[in-house]
This record gives structure tokens, sequence and C-alpha cells, in this order.
């Protein structure tokens, strides 16, 4: 540099000029750099005027809600606010992070949000804007990549603007059940969002969206989730199983949903597949072993069939699998063994044979294991050392049989058991391992004594072993105060005795639920006095006597909801003061007095079978929320208070069997489902005002003095299935409307015997009994009429000849009973279309004609019973057909010819056919003509029994007579020959 100065000094001040500028350059530049760049101003401002369009104290949709909002000040950068995301070069707000944030209002195309035309990012998730629509600014973000309005109360369609976010990657209109979704939006929206890779909609309505708009989705989607939507249709899996980077599927609860699983195609980037609770159908196909990095697949509640293909041990990456509740049939393959990471297993409720395979036990991490109400068969497998970590493990509602291995009770880590409902045998082994907190062996066929060591299980908070033969003595003061978490327990239905000592130190402050029906208790155990918080409680089916103790009544007497004294011994009950009992059953006891009032929280009261005498007290109607009132079987008299008609919860109104008289109360609340009147002395008509009941189910009013002509307007009443007429006044012809082609629809059960009904057989109402021609209907997954809860309803019924009480109406018994009227006419040929039929019986009537061929095509009928009347012809050849037939009368008739051979007419007896004095052969003593003897003329049933017995010793005597006179008259001859012949 000396040199540089030395020889041109103006060249080296200019060499140190520019030296000196560049530092300086360069100090500038890091002084600005360092400074941070702030908020623009009319973007703080926009979100402060956003800000202060919602209340501050409403309350948020979260559990943990955010306070980001809460935290804006005007006084501080905005960049720096909770919930906001600036960019770095240029300040702009790029990201708005305000899920839960307690936002309550609506959200106008004019909000100050819409100012933000740099935003990339938005979340409102979680909060109020109800009635809010997605307003058409939203479309008006150019550069927005992601959008979340999920759960925000949204509404209204979808506007067309959003469909202008060309960048958007990630949409999410989930759990807004009042945004309605429509074909041509979503079409032009799966169009236009070329980069889309997530779309979730779940809990959104698209009942009128066809899957077919899911054709124009972007190949790039990694996640679609149409979760309960209400989308209905084929669902387009060809092209969606095929996308090269789907990773998740949900599809679960849309019932109308259908589809298939691709044969070959599958996206082998599938993780996460829930297809639960639709309406896919066919087989599970071996292409379904490619998916290997797949962890959770849900194929739940379909119609899938088929046997399981082999190539499932493929899945070793799964976690999770559910194929219950399908058709999946035979056996279930040994598939398992690979499935290291598989901690959840349901099979259940299919149609799988045989054991179940060895691998499945060898599952290092099963946590999980549930084959609910399948059909297994064989013993109980065995299980290895693999089992050290289970968990929980069920294999409940099969048909396992077989002991229960003495080792599953030692697994260290099982802390939930259930194997209810088996035929599982033997005794329950003792139990070690500590852990165990629910146990389910109920429903079984285990005998022996409760293993002692069961009831010191201090983590126990759930032990069921009803329902099996159990059988021993049972110390209830030990049992409570060594479970001490105990929540629930259920000893019901087993040989067991429980006794007390009254000696209790502790007992689980925690017990909610106890059941000890069918115990062998003999007196209210004290401990309960010790149970201030239980909610149910059942001692139903004991041997307690006597008046029910008063310190019982203070047993859980603000907790308690279900209480039941049903089928002991008891004589007494003064009151009934739980504040919060929802549910009472004092039913088959031996009650005396006038009728207690329950608690006016009650919905559930039956004091039926007992021995109550006096009206219902006016007080009754006190209990408003009263939904069943079952006080059958007594002696109780008086008039129904008019009241009761007017408890607009009352659902079930049972009174059968006591004294009441009077007319029928004209008014009933719109809820009644169930009338049971039968069995009392009430006259009068029917009141017109039953219309109104439009939920009514089950009518009857059999077995009193009510009279008329037959109420033709009851067969509007859509939901009828039962209607029981029989034994009282009634008059007049049977016929239906012709206008009206949905008459008595749903009936199954239709008795009008017992009355003075007349005229031809009601053939109108045959036509339109649709629900006896619907066999399929008789597999219905209800299996009793008129279900309410444990309520069940009860009939009156002639079947098979006898009258019997059936407790539970079966949704399969169907039956029509005309007998002991005035019918007259023919029996129309289109009774053989009734084809659910169980029993028809047209006895003692007027009926005229052959017995229609058509009723060989009832292929249900169990009993038939067309006797006393003046039936003609012969036996039609096609009854031979009704396998199922196990009882027929058609005796005292003018029928003829031979009884027809072969399947159940080789059972019946001949009090079957007498009184037909034309028939012949088998269990008759009469041949057939053919059978080697000629028939005698034969004789009309007009003839009395006496006379045919005289009748027939009489031409005995003659015949006997005759031969004797031949026989002399021959010796005569004979002798006077040989006498004029001698020489």
């Amino acid at each position: 540099m000396r040199i540089l100065l030395k020889h041109d000094p103006l060249q080296s001040l200019c060499i140190y000029f520019f030296f000196f500028f560049y530092l300086h350059t360069q100090f500038i530049t890091s002084l600005s750099s360092s400074k941070p760049v702030l908020c623009p101003h009319d973007q703080s401002i926009a979100l402060l005027q956003f800000k202060d369009m919602f209340p501050t104290d409403a309350a948020s949709l979260c559990d943990q809600p955010e306070d980001n909002i809460a935290s804006w000040n005007e006084d501080v950068d905005c960049c720096l606010w909770g919930g906001v995301t600036c960019e770095d070069e240029t300040g702009n707000v790029i990201a708005l992070q305000l899920s839960c944030s307690g936002l309550q209002g609506t959200i106008p195309s004019n909000s100050s949000i819409f100012k933000l035309s740099h935003l990339q990012r938005l979340n409102l998730a979680y909060n109020d804007f109800e009635p809010s629509q997605i307003s058409p600014k939203f479309g008006m973000f150019p550069n927005l990549t992601h959008l979340n309005l999920s759960s925000s109360m949204m509404a209204g369609e979808l506007p067309f603007e959003l469909s202008h976010l060309s960048r958007l990657v990630s949409l999410d209109l989930s759990e807004n059940p009042g945004l309605e979704l429509e074909t041509s939006m979503m079409k032009i929206l799966a169009q236009n969002l070329t980069h889309l890779r997530e779309l979730f909609l779940q809990g959104t309505n698209m009942g009128s969206v066809s899957p077919d708009f899911l054709l124009n989705i972007s190949s790039s989607l990694t996640s679609l989730n149409l979760g309960s939507t209400g989308i209905m249709g084929s669902f387009p899996v060809a092209y969606i199983f095929s996308l090269p980077n789907l990773q998740i599927l949900k599809l679960i609860g849309n019932i109308d949903l259908k589809g298939f699983l691709p044969e070959s195609n599958w996206s082998s980037s599938l993780k996460y597949l829930d297809l639960s609770i639709c309406h896919f159908e066919g087989l599970l196909p071996t292409s379904v072993g490619n998916l290997t990095q797949i962890t959770h697949v849900d194929l739940s509640s379909n119609n899938f069939g088929g046997e399981i293909p082999s190539s499932v041990s493929n899945l070793t990456q799964l976690e999770y699998l559910s194929l219950d509740g399908n058709n999946f049939k035979g056996q279930i393959p040994d598939v398992f063994e690979k499935m290291s990471k598989l901690t959840e297993l349901f099979l259940g409720n299919n149609r799988f044979t045989g054991q179940l395979p060895s691998s499945i036990f060898n599952l290092p991490q099963l946590l999980s294991l549930a084959f609910q109400r399948n059909h297994f068969e064989g013993s109980f497998p065995e299980f290895k050392s693999g089992l050290s970590k289970l968990s929980s493990l069920d294999l409940s509602s099969s048909s396992l049989n077989g002991t229960i291995p003495p080792w599953l009770f030692g697994l260290p880590s099982l802390q939930s058991l259930y194997l209810q409902n088996n035929h599982l045998t033997g005794h329950i082994s003792e139990i070690t391992s500590n852990s165990l907190q629910s146990i389910d062996l109920s429903g079984n066929s285990l005998s022996g004594s409760i293993p002692t060591l069961i009831f010191e299980l201090e983590n126990m908070t759930d032990l069921r072993l009803s329902s099996n033969d159990l059988s021993g003595v049972v110390e209830i003061d030990i049992l409570f105060s060594k479970l001490k978490n105990l929540e629930l327990l259920d000893l019901s239905g087993n040989n067991l005795s429980l006794i007390t000592n009254n000696s209790v130190n502790f007992v689980p402050s925690n017990l909610a639920t106890l059941y000890l029906s069918s115990c062998n208790i003999k007196e209210f155990p004290h401990v309960l006095k010790s149970f201030m918080n239980i909610q149910f409680l059942d001692l139903s089916k004991n041997k307690i006597h006597g008046e029910v103790p008063h310190w019982f009544f203070e047993v859980g007497m603000d907790s308690l909801q279900s209480l039941s004294l049903s089928s002991n011994n008891l004589t007494k009950i003064q009151q009934i003061p739980w504040r919060s009992l929802l549910k009472l059953d004092l039913s088959n006891n031996s009650l005396e007095g006038e009728l207690p009032i329950p608690p006016l929280t009650t919905t559930f009261f039956s004091i039926s079978k007992n021995k109550l005498t006096g009206d219902i007290p006016p007080t009754i109607c006190l209990v408003k929320d009263l939904e069943v009132l079952d006080l059958s079987h007594n002696n109780l008299t008086g008039k129904i208070p008019r009241c009761l008609g007017t408890l607009s919860s009352l659902s079930t109104l049972n009174l059968r069997m006591n004294r009441f008289e009077g007319t029928i109360p004209e008014t009933f609340g719109s809820n009644l489902r169930s009338l049971n009147l039968n069995g009392n002395q009430f006259g009068g008509s029917l009141p017109r005002s039953l219309l109104k009941c439009s939920k009514l189910q089950v009518l009857d009013f059999g077995n009193n003095k009510i009279h008329g002509i037959f109420p033709h307007w009851l067969e509007s009443l859509p939901e009828l299935q039962v209607l029981v007429l029989r034994s009282n006044n009634f008059h007049g012809d049977v016929r239906g409307s012709k206008t009206n082609k949905n008459l008595f629809s749903r009936l199954k059960i239709f008795d009008l015997s017992r009355n003075n009904f007349s005229g031809p057989f009601p053939t109108t109402y045959i036509k339109n009994f649709k629900a006896m021609r619907n066999v399929s209907g008789l597999q219905s997954d209800e299996k009793y009429i008129g279900v309410e809860g444990s309520y069940r309803d009860s009939l009156v019924l002639t079947i098979k000849g006898s009258t019997m009480e059936f407790v539970r109406i079966f949704k399969a018994l169907t039956t029509i009973d005309l007998a002991h009227n005035n019918f007259e006419g023919e029996i129309p040929k289109v009774i053989g279309e009734l084809k659910s039929l169980k029993s028809l019986n047209l006895s003692h009537n007027s009926f005229t004609g052959q017995i229609p061929a058509s009723i060989g095509l009832l292929t249900n009928l169990e009993g038939l019973d067309l006797s006393s009347n003046n039936l003609s012809g012969e036996i039609p050849i096609e009854l031979v057909s009704l396998t199922f037939l196990s009882y027929l009368n058609i005796s005292w008739n003018n029928l003829t010819g031979r009884i027809p051979q072969g399947q159940q007419f080789n059972t019946f007896r001949k009090e079957s056919y007498e009184g037909n004095m034309g028939l012949c052969g088998f269990p008759l003593t009469k041949r057939c003509r053919g059978d080697g003897e000629l028939e005698p003329t034969p004789l009309t049933n007009f003839q009395q029994e006496d006379d045919l017995k005289h009748e027939s010793i009489f031409n005995w005597k003659a015949i006997s007579s005759g031969y004797a006179c031949g026989i002399v008259f021959g010796l005569v001859m004979g002798y006077f020959l040989l006498y004029r012949r001698t020489p």
C-alpha cells in the first residue's frame, strides 16, 4: 500500500474510499436485516376488527379452549399475536390458527378477515358460527392451501367460489350437519382443486350427492373421509382404490352406500381403511394381501361373505382388524402368526365354524380379542405363552365348549375377560392374576363353587357370573369387604345361597349395580344399608317374605333408579319414597291393600299378580312421566280414572284380569302403544278416539261386555299388530274398506272369537294382511311384539285347541281366530296367501263348501281347526305338505272320502275326524272302497251317535236271526230229502 501511495497517491486514495464505502454499506445492511419486519398496519386493523365482531365471554366448544384471540393487542405487533403467523420477508399475515377460540356469531361477506389476501392457512374449527353460511368471499384467497371450517356450525350450500381455490391442498368441512352439499358443486370442486390431498367431509349432509363426483378427484389425494354423510349409491371403488397416493379412506356409517372390494389395482400406499356400517358386499379378494403397509382395517357391519383368504397373512403391519357383523363363513384361517403388531381383532357376528386357529394365540401384543355372537364349535383353544401381554380377551357369544383353562386366570397383564354366552362347563379355577378388573362368565354352564380368591381382587370393578349352575354358600359381608373398588356385581340365576351375618366393616363406595336375582335370599340383606350411591338393584326371584322393612327405603334414597323386588312373597309395602326412581317392579308377590303410588319420577311401574283391592286413586295421574303401567292380575275395582288417559307419556297400559267396570275412557295419549283391558267387566262401545293413537301396536279388549258392530275404523291404525276382541257382545258382519289398500297391513294376530259376528268370511281383510304374507318378516332381529325396555306384552289366545297365556308375544306368532261366531258361506281360496300364518281357527261357525286346497300353501301352519261347520267334499291332498302341522281338527262336518296319508297326517288321532260319517281310512276303523271290503252307504252327521249304535246292533241281530233260520231250514230240508230216498 505504501508503494501505491508513493508512486500514485490519487489511486491509493480511491482505493481507501471504496474500501470505507464497502464497510459502511455492510454495516448498514446488517443493521437493517436485524430489525424485524412489522405486520402491515391495514392487516393489523383487519384482525382487530374481526376480533371485535365476537363477544369476549362466549363459551368455547372445546374442553381445552385456546385463548389466542384474547391476547390480541394493538400495542403489540400482530405478528406476535397468538394464532397469527406472518411471512418473514414481508410481514404479511399468512396463517390464522383460531380453532377452539370461543368465537360466536356470524361471518358476513363484509367481514374484515377477507382483507387478509395473503392467507395461506385458515383454521376456524370448533367455533360457533351458527347459523352462518359459508361466504363466497372464502373463495377469494388466491394463495390459500389449507382451509378448516370443521365443527363450526356452518349451514346451507357451498358457494361456487370455493372452486377458485386452485392451490388448496387440504379442505376440512367436517361435522357441520347443516351443511348441504349437492352433486354438481362437488363435481366442480373436485375437478378444479387439482392439488387437493386431503378432503374431510364427514358429518355433513351429502344425502343427495352421487358418489360419481369422486371420479374427478385429484390423483394426489392422500386422505378422504366421507363418514356419516348419508351419501348413497355405488361407490367408485375401481378408481378410488387405485389412487397412487391414497393413505386414508373412511366411509363409516353410510348404510346406503354400496360397493365391493376390487380384485386388483389396490393402492399400495393405503394405511387406514374404514368401511364399517355401510352396504358393501361380495368377497374379501385375495388382492387384499397386497396392502403391506396398512395398519387399520374395519369392514364391520356390511354384507361381505365367503371365506377369509389366506393372503391376509401378508398384512404384517396391522394393528386393528374388524370383520364383525358380516356373513363370512368357513373356518378362520391360520393367518395371524406374522401379525406381531396386531392389538385389536374383531371377528364377531359372522358364520364361522370349526375351532379357532392356533396362530391367534401367538399374537405377542394382542390387547383386545372379540369373537362375539359367532357359531364357533369345539373345545376351548390352547393358548400359548405369547399372551403374556394380553390385556383384554373377548370370546363372548360364540359356541365354545369345554372347560376354561386354569392358566387363563394367571395371565399377568389380563384386565378384562369376556366369555359370556357360550357352552363352557367345569369349574372356575383359582385366580392368580391380581390385574383382573372385569370378568364376565355369564350365560354358560359353569358349576361348582365360586373361588374364594375371586373376592380378594382389589382392582375388580365388574364381576358377572349370572346364568350358570354355580352353587355353594356366599357370605355377602365377606364379599363386599374385599372387593373395595367394585362397581357392578351380577350373581343372578345360579344355585347359590347368599347369607349375611350383618357384620360389615367396609363396603365398596362406588357400587352402582347389584343383581342378586334367584340367589335364595330369605331376607333383605342389612349390608344394603351402606349402599348410599346404588343405582340399580335387583332382588327378584328370591324367598324374601313379609313386609318391606322401613330401613330399606333409605337405601340409595337419592341415587336409586331401578328396583326389582318381583317374584318374592312380600305382603305389605307402605311407602315408596325414592327421589330418583325411574323403574319399579313389584310384580308377582302377595301384596295386599290399596294400590301404592310410585314416586313422581317413575316411568315404569309394574305391580301385577298381587292381591291389591279397591279403586285406582286419581293421584296416579301425578306421575306425569309414566310410560309403562301394569296393574294386571289383581282384584282392583271401579272405573278407570279419566285423567289416566291424559298422560301424554303413557305408552303401555295393562289392566288385564281385574274387576274394572264402566265404559272405556274416551281419551288416551297419542304415545299409547299397548292397551290391554282383557278380563274385566267393561261395557259400552269402543271409543273412536283411539284413532288418534297412531303408535298403537297391541289392542286387547277380550273377555268383557263390550257391544256394537265390528270397529272397522281400527283398520287405519298404521302400526297395529295385535287385535283381540274375543268373548264380547259384538255382532254384524265384518267388512273392510274397499278404498283403503293398507287396512290392517301390519296385523299378525286377529282374534274375533266367541262373539255374534255373522255374514261371509272377511275376505277383504285377508287380502290386505300383508304382515301375514311376509315370511321373511319372521326373521326380524326383534323377537317380540311390543318390546319396551325389559317389558314384554302378554296375551291369551286359543292355539291348537287349548287356551294359553303368552307372557311374550313372538313376532313369528301369526294367528286368525274366528271361532264360535255365525260366519257363513265358503272359505275363500285367498287364505292360502297368508304364508306366515301359524294358527287358523274357523271352528263353530256355518261355513259351507269344500276345504280350500290353497290351505296347503300355508307352509308355516302349525294348527288348523275347521271343526263344527258344514264343510263337505274330500280333504284336499295338498294338506299333506304342511310339514309343521301338529294340530288338526276337522271334526263334525260333512266331509267324505279317504283321509290323506303321509307326513303329519300319520300322527293325527281319530278325534280329529269324528262326526264325518263319510270319511274312511287311517286312523278311523272304517275301511275305504278298494281296501278289501265294500264301503257301507255313508251316513250324515245329522244322525246321532246313539242312533248309529242302535242301528248297528239292530242290523247285526237281523243278520244273525236270518243266518240261524237258514241253518234250521237247511237241516229240515236235508232230513226230508234223505228220508224220501230211504227205501
